[in-house]
């Protein structure tokens, strides 16, 4: 189960890292060397982004490489199999899905959670599907056995996040702003009070994301969230610096 390995976890650490890539960006092979250096640097989780056209909630780095991967033949299909041959090489490190709602609609969903189960994925985020539409895939993830991770937003009034709190297992993505991806996250009082609200909902683990760049971002939630997502800046550095890079990034946020 997601959420208890995710609590055993941090019986050891004050805080996991959630490292984000896009699959097929800019190739299979840059992925899994990509991934050897995340684990190597610690990261305990490691969410895979399946490509797709309208990536609603990303900004135009993780976009941009969305639509790269996409021209270069990504698609469904490979990245199931990319997941279950790295899942196999990794047996310790947890691996999530990231995507959006029309790719397992297109796949079927089904048939879609049920290959990434197979993979070895434990959780699927999937955020532009509201529970309140997901009928059909919450069902699908209880029959296999994978965790529906939902979203809880800034905007949303307590009242929303007790009812997304209903459908939420493994953990929960907790947006720090209001935006998509890549800026960064003013980290201050207001972020704390918003860290609070969302703690005060759910006794799940809570996995921040959007805009966390730094070693003060890290120091600043520890102890306050169970997860630092960090999805575009990986993909700057590694964009201007090299894969070896991302490890030392890595491994300098717990430094």
């Amino acid at each position: 189960m997601l959420e208890n390995k995710i609590n055993d976890l941090r019986k050891d650490k004050d805080l996991l890292l959630m490292p984000h890539l896009v699959l097929g960006y800019p190739s299979f092979g840059e992925n899994a060397e990509l991934i050897d250096t995340m684990v190597g640097a610690g990261a305990e989780i490691i969410e895979m982004q399946i490509p797709f056209s309208e990536p609603m909630s990303d900004g135009p780095v993780i976009l941009k490489a969305n639509d790269e991967a996409l021209k270069k033949g990504a698609n469904t299909t490979k990245c199931l199999d990319f997941a279950k041959e790295t899942c196999a090489k990794y047996p310790d490190t947890i691996f999530v899905f990231m995507t959006y709602y029309n790719i397992s609609f297109a796949y079927g969903i089904s048939r879609f959670l049920e290959k990434a189960l197979q993979a070895g994925i434990q959780g699927v985020i999937v955020p532009d599907l509201p529970h309140e539409e997901g009928e059909e895939f919450l069902f699908c993830c209880k029959e296999v056995g994978l965790s529906p991770i939902f979203i809880f937003t800034p905007t949303n009034t307590e009242e929303r996040l007790k009812d997304v709190s209903q459908y939420c297992e493994g953990m929960v993505y907790c947006v720090g702003r209001k935006g998509v991806t890549g800026i960064k996250t003013q980290i201050d009082s207001s972020l704390d009070g918003l860290i609070k609200k969302y703690r005060k909902i759910t006794n799940l683990p809570l996995a921040l994301g959007f805009g966390i760049q730094d070693k003060n971002d890290i120091q600043t939630v520890t102890g306050k969230v169970d997860i630092a997502v960090i999805g575009t800046k990986i993909l700057m550095i590694q964009q201007k610096e090299g894969i070896p890079a991302v490890g030392e990034f890595l491994k300098a946020l717990r430094e």
